[in-house]
């Protein structure tokens, strides 16, 4: 397989998201791969995405605690999934505080299920491979 048919990162300025379900791709090596949705595959992004689903909603603050995460590296990872609309973002007031929310939307929702069905597929598919 030619090197241009391999799964590369998208360029600046297109979008991280997926329109269709990852496919099987072939590597380098010779064996298949699934290709992965690389913006819910980096470790941060998946860790809030998965708090996210397992509740309705979170803080700023909660996902900071959650995570050990700085405010910095928590609000780009958060920005990133809310550009692909994986995330819904929430800004108000509680008491003269600003507080900033966010909730997994049902794009997100569906996102992660479709990356966890294909992580279990590779698993199972490296545990054949023994």
């Amino acid at each position: 397989m030619a090197r241009s048919e391999a799964v590369r990162k998208p360029r600046k300025g297109e979008a991280h998201t997926q329109a269709h379900p990852p496919r099987l791709v072939r590597r380098f090596d010779g064996r298949e791969a699934l290709d992965l949705d690389r913006l819910i595959h980096e470790r941060t992004r998946l860790a809030i995405v998965s708090a996210l689903a397992a509740t309705t909603r979170l803080s700023f603050s909660e996902l900071k605690k959650l995570l050990d995460l700085t405010d910095g590296n928590l609000s780009v990872h958060c920005r990133k999934l809310e550009e692909a609309q994986y995330v819904d973002c929430k800004k108000g007031f509680d008491r003269r505080v600003p507080k900033t929310t966010y909730r997994l939307t049902a794009k997100g929702r569906r996102a992660l299920e479709r990356y966890l069905t294909h992580m279990e597929a590779l698993i199972a598919s490296a545990r054949r491979v023994e």
